[in-house]
């Protein structure tokens, strides 16, 4: 029998974790800890070690943003953390992102979506939508001359592998990527998860932000890419 997802919810408002609760409860999914604050959220998931962690932004003491750097240490079973916000271009989004965060939900998100949202970070696939997640990149991106060193370095992918970065940063999916490169859908997944290896991601959002910070991909570039689809 499968274990039941385990969760824990750091926001400071009560009602915000209550409603959570029970959403997630509904459908199967075990809330182990609740914490107020940062401080509070990174204690608990070391006591608790959840699977998921719904993680306000705003908070008093830490904020949701130190917390998720202080939670994310690399090791391999670190808990995937999905920041929540009121707003949709929260300026600490893209920071979060960056930290290891697997994705953002806003705090109106349905019942459906929020549990939906869980079960997809769990299996270590992305939450966000490569648009949400462009957005976010080009709006709060600090892109300099020296950016690329900042990064993660790409030499150590192949031609192959700088492409399907490319196109995945611009927003096609698997069976898109296939299509449009003739490769077999599970091919793309093999070369996605070898990108995500060498560079030491954690996911498809964090592939994202590294293929705009490094200027692999630029802004508008998904617009030339859809138009040069339409043309062929």
């Amino acid at each position: 029998m499968t274990e039941p997802l385990r969760v824990l919810l750091a926001d400071d408002q009560t009602l915000v974790r209550t409603g959570f609760r029970l959403i997630l409860g509904a459908d199967g999914i075990d809330v182990v800890a609740e914490a107020t604050n940062g401080t509070e959220a990174v204690e608990a998931a070391r006591r608790t070690r959840p699977d998921v962690i719904l993680m306000d932004v705003r908070m008093p003491e830490t904020d949701g943003l130190e917390a998720t750097r202080r939670i994310l240490t690399g090791a391999p079973d670190e808990p995937r953390v999905i920041i929540l916000t009121t707003f949709d271009l929260d300026r600490y989004v893209y920071a979060a992102l960056s930290a290891g965060a697997s994705g953002f939900l806003l705090k109106d998100v349905t019942p459906e979506h929020l549990t939906a949202a869980v079960r997809t970070v769990r299996t270590g696939d992305a939450l966000l939508a490569p648009a949400i997640t462009r957005r976010l990149v080009q709006r709060f991106a600090q892109r300099g001359s020296d950016t690329a060193a900042l990064h993660r370095d790409l030499a150590s992918l192949t031609p192959r592998e700088l492409e399907v970065l490319g196109l995945l940063a611009r927003g096609l999916s698997n069976a898109e990527l296939a299509t449009r490169l003739h490769l077999a859908e599970a091919t793309v997944k093999t070369h996605v998860a070898r990108i995500l290896a060498k560079l030491g991601l954690r996911d498809r959002v964090q592939a994202v932000i590294v293929a705009y910070e490094t200027g692999l991909v630029s802004v508008g570039a998904r617009e030339a890419a859809q138009r040069s689809t339409e043309q062929t």
